[in-house]
């Protein structure tokens, strides 16, 4: 039962992404959660409220017509109330993968920190 629950919980990530709903965006997303990154050779910490102004001042994938595809490659169940996720996503043109730490807070599952990190151009992938 739980990892349907993760299941239907990560489909609401893959849908904040593309759709860039910012409701939905402030229900995965624990108000906490930090972001973190390697790009180029530096190392790339955001706080969810810069991620929050990130997302909300560019055009979704959705209305620039970028195909998804989005996959669960992992979920590791830590503990009743704590989850580890992989993930691979189509973002834009890159292909992302995604380390999500869930936990339930509050009787919801939400982000608290994620990892992130630019495996490949979409149109170098079939």
């Amino acid at each position: 039962m739980m990892v349907g629950e993760i299941q239907e919980f990560l489909g609401s990530y893959f849908e904040v992404l593309q759709s860039q709903d910012l409701s939905l965006f402030d229900r995965v997303f624990h108000r906490d959660c930090v972001l973190y990154s390697q790009q180029d050779g530096a190392t790339v910490v955001r706080s969810l409220s810069e991620y929050r102004k990130i997302v909300e001042e560019r055009n979704s994938p959705d209305s620039g017509g970028f195909a998804r595809r989005d996959e669960i490659l992992m979920i590791d169940v830590l503990a009743p109330d704590m989850v580890l996720a992989k993930v691979r996503l189509r973002l834009f043109n890159n292909i992302m993968v995604d380390y999500l730490n869930l936990m339930r807070v509050d009787g919801r599952w939400q982000i608290v920190s994620k990892l992130f990190y630019r495996l490949d151009s979409a149109l170098t992938v079939s």
